[in-house]
């Protein structure tokens, strides 16, 4: 064999490995070979015929091949599973029209009662809150269905993610408002102390504060690849599911501790109903609330799982137990025992005796005491008949 035919020419039998019968061995070992080199940045890329170099996708595409599936621009589909994972239309869709319809009839329950206090003078503003709650619960239910339907759009995922997390906060600002109504009727002289209410207001302000932070991380994480940026975020998301389940969690110490402390005055009604009834209502809302948003944080601190294998505690199951039914729960609770009527307190209550009416009570009989009549003002008042001379003899007594 000459070596123009063969440029690996040897003097030895054509049986030879260097052989022009065994060229494709030799050249894919030299490009094995030279592949080694290159991860050891010894040397660059060679040019090989296109019928034996097979460039892989990934060296076309010029990224990983971890992120083959992700999709060029942001927003990003989520890698982790997440509580209910993606809604499907034969599972979810159904389930969640159900709960739509529920929480449709406790918005109208609500306004209903809202409008007819509101026309008979006796405002209560928490039947509104109410109302806005099982709206925005309507809206969840309403992303979801679509989310069923373009399980592959991500914009949809992200609204329906935040309102699920945001409706419940109009829940826990009742609950609060109640707590304080409570404790003010038990202890006035405290529960009506410039501290107390600074608490309350600065409670109130992290609520704002924190659903902003949450709602901030929870879109990014969807718009990032960057690791550091999704930790901050996932912290962020932590942060604001413990600050929440305590938040939940608060009414109930509050209460109790306002019952177990010796009082220094009786217990100022409001409302109607009896007092112990009034514990007993919000303990049992307070309670479930804290059991939803206590199990949706411990969740959240678990390890992520990937999305193609959720842990049980990501069922279907559990996200409608722990968010949709104890949240209904509390809707339907409010409705029967009629909180319009057991939590009312007059309006412009400042001070402790307000809740009772004592005050105004005590306003009005001594404005009676000074009040005079418009005869007497104008000196117009009738002088009584003079008695006869027998009258006076008699003392005063007719004969």
């Amino acid at each position: 064999m000459s070596s123009a035919l063969c440029p690996y020419f040897v003097p030895e039998c054509h049986q030879s490995p260097f052989c022009a019968t065994n060229i494709p061995r030799l050249v894919l070992a030299k490009q094995l070979t030279h592949a080694r080199l290159r991860n050891k940045h010894e040397l660059p890329r060679p040019t090989l015929p296109l019928s034996i170099y097979h460039p892989t996708t990934s060296e076309t595409s010029g990224t990983a091949p971890s992120q083959q599936q992700m999709p060029q621009k942001p927003p990003y589909p989520p890698k982790t599973a997440g509580l209910g994972g993606t809604p499907t239309v034969h599972t979810d869709v159904p389930i969640t029209a159900i709960f739509l319809v529920l929480f449709l009839c406790g918005a109208v329950a609500h306004m209903t009662i809202f409008q007819l206090n509101m026309r008979r003078g006796h405002k209560f503003i928490m039947s509104g809150m109410m109302f806005g709650f099982c709206m925005a619960r309507i809206v969840t239910c309403i992303m979801r269905i679509v989310w069923a339907t373009r399980p592959r759009n991500v914009s949809i995922a992200i609204a329906a993610q935040v309102f699920v997390a945001a409706g419940v906060v109009l829940i826990f600002i009742i609950n609060l408002i109640f707590a304080q109504r409570i404790i003010r009727a038990a202890h006035p002289n405290s529960g009506w102390h410039p501290l107390f209410k600074h608490f309350f207001t600065g409670i109130y302000v992290l609520i704002v504060v924190s659903l902003i932070m949450l709602i901030t991380a929870n879109v990014q994480s969807f718009y990032t690849l960057n690791s550091n940026t999704k930790r901050i975020d996932r912290d962020i998301i932590l942060y604001g599911g413990t600050f929440y389940a305590i938040v939940s969690f608060l009414p109930i110490p509050l209460v109790l501790g306002g019952l177990i402390i010796p009082r220094k005055t009786r217990v100022e009604k409001f409302g109607s109903g009896r007092f112990r009834s009034k514990v007993a209502v919000l303990l049992t809302a307070a309670f479930m609330l804290c059991l939803g948003a206590s199990f949706r944080v411990g969740t959240n601190f678990k390890t992520p799982k990937p999305v193609n294998d959720p842990p049980k505690y990501y069922d279907k199951a559990c996200f409608y137990i722990f968010d949709f039914t104890v949240e209904l729960l509390v809707v339907i609770l409010y409705v029967v025992v009629r909180v319009d009527r057991r939590f009312h307190v007059p309006d412009g209550s400042k001070g402790p005796g307000d809740y009772s009416g004592r005050n105004v009570s005590d306003k009005e009989g001594q404005m009676a005491n000074r009040i005079q009549s418009e005869e007497e003002v104008f000196d117009d008042a009738p002088e009584p008949p003079e008695r006869s001379s027998a009258e006076k003899m008699n003392g005063g007594l007719r004969v």
